[in-house]
């Protein structure tokens, strides 16, 4: 891989316990010893959409997709973000790269309030945060060479040489294991798992330093999972990458992620390190999670939380407590008023470990009683994650 494609600034990450890279403390760990160093930090932030009604098409109602959000994600870190369809995940990023227009709240990169710039400053803003698409064949142009696909982003941002655009393509697709001479073929020519490296290198080329990844493996084989998932460790370590990784794959999410944050309905249930979370959930939404993880030892006892009914309307939430209705917790505790009068807000429980629950240490206590019955703690790593990030797809 080119030194040249190295961010200006960015360290090179260590080495961590997945054979990737590891946040400033080490993998699964709260922050380095001498303090946090955050690349972003979002604050209450919040993003409806409308609903509109009746013959004048006027504003009936909102859809809270991000309702009070607030995360910091810290340089060199990957933050895994898992929940059920419809939580706000992906909402939650694009509003973050301001694909979406956020209705209040704040986010701040490097120091920049990014909702608030305008015009030029924003565009070069938009360099250092890139996105990776789900869909690795729709998110690509048909009509379009891979060389302007990808060089598309590099035109934008003020790349007027064509010379130094094919360059820093032909770079970009080197370092996600693919040939320079691939520039000239259409996306068609290509299996899924090479179409989501060209996404890959669309994002790298720009040399950013904040990567959100949308799902970005959810679409591919399992073996191409892995291979996948290696690049992207690589390229963290290679070049100091931050990500923000949303998935719904526990597995996946636990290989690939210093610290996991658990959404449901537009709110962050949980927010702790990876091996924290897997080991002492305390919210009664994460439990259910992972009581759900597929296992791969099939000698492995299971017995699964099976939530009842269906995820509120987005629309019209519930009062309270989001997750009230279907707690399986506030069943055994007798239904307390608590739950459905009060929105729990999030507090420390721990070393880099926050909750919104009103019970969380009752959850605790359950769940370890749960694990003795056969409810497993975590979700087990594929073995196929072995495989090394250099195949080609």
């Amino acid at each position: 891989m080119s030194a040249e494609m190295i961010p200006a600034g960015s360290a090179t990450a260590g080495t961590g316990g997945h054979g990737g890279v590891s946040a400033p403390g080490g993998p699964g760990t709260a922050g380095g010893a001498d303090g946090e160093d955050v690349l972003l930090e979002v604050h209450d932030l919040k993003t409806y959409f409308p609903v509109l009604g009746g013959i004048l098409r006027r504003r009936v109602g909102n859809v809270y997709a991000v309702d009070g959000v607030s995360l910091d994600i810290r340089r060199g870190e990957t933050l895994g973000l898992v929940g059920e369809s419809g939580c706000g995940k992906t909402t939650l990023g694009r509003t973050v790269l301001r694909l979406e227009t956020a209705t209040a709240g704040s986010v701040r990169f490097d120091g920049q309030d990014v909702l608030a710039l305008q015009g030029r400053e924003l565009k070069r803003m938009r360099g250092r945060m890139q996105l990776i698409f789900q869909d690795p064949y729709g998110s690509l142009n048909p009509r379009m060479p891979v060389l302007d696909i990808i060089g598309e982003g590099l035109l934008a941002q003020g790349v007027k040489d064509s010379r130094e655009r094919t360059k820093r393509v032909e770079d970009s697709l080197e370092a996600v294991g693919l040939r320079r001479d691939y520039t000239r073929r259409y996306p068609h020519e290509f299996s899924g798992g090479q179409r989501q490296r060209i996404g890959i290198a669309r994002a790298l080329a720009l040399r950013p330093d904040f990567i959100v990844c949308d799902e970005p493996v959810s679409a591919l084989d399992v073996s191409i999972q892995s291979q996948i998932l290696n690049l992207l460790v690589q390229l963290r370590h290679d070049f100091g990458f931050t990500y923000l990784f949303i998935a719904h794959n526990l597995s996946v999410v636990q290989y690939i992620s210093d610290r996991v944050g658990v959404m449901y309905l537009g709110k962050l249930a949980e927010l702790a390190p990876v091996a924290e979370l897997y080991e002492r959930p305390l919210h009664p939404y994460t439990v259910a999670l992972l009581s759900a993880a597929p296992q791969v030892d099939p000698r492995v006892k299971r017995r699964r939380l099976v939530l009842r009914g269906d995820v509120p309307s987005p629309v019209n939430p519930p009062s309270g407590c989001h997750f009230h209705p279907r707690c399986w917790l506030r069943e055994r505790l007798g239904n307390p008023e608590i739950c459905s009068t009060v929105d729990p807000t999030l507090t420390v429980a721990g070393p880099g470990h926050t909750v919104a629950c009103h019970f969380a240490e009752r959850t605790r206590a359950e769940h370890e009683h749960l694990v003795a019955e056969g409810v497993p703690s975590g979700a087990a790593v594929p073995p196929e994650a072995a495989v090394p990030p250099a195949a080609t797809a």
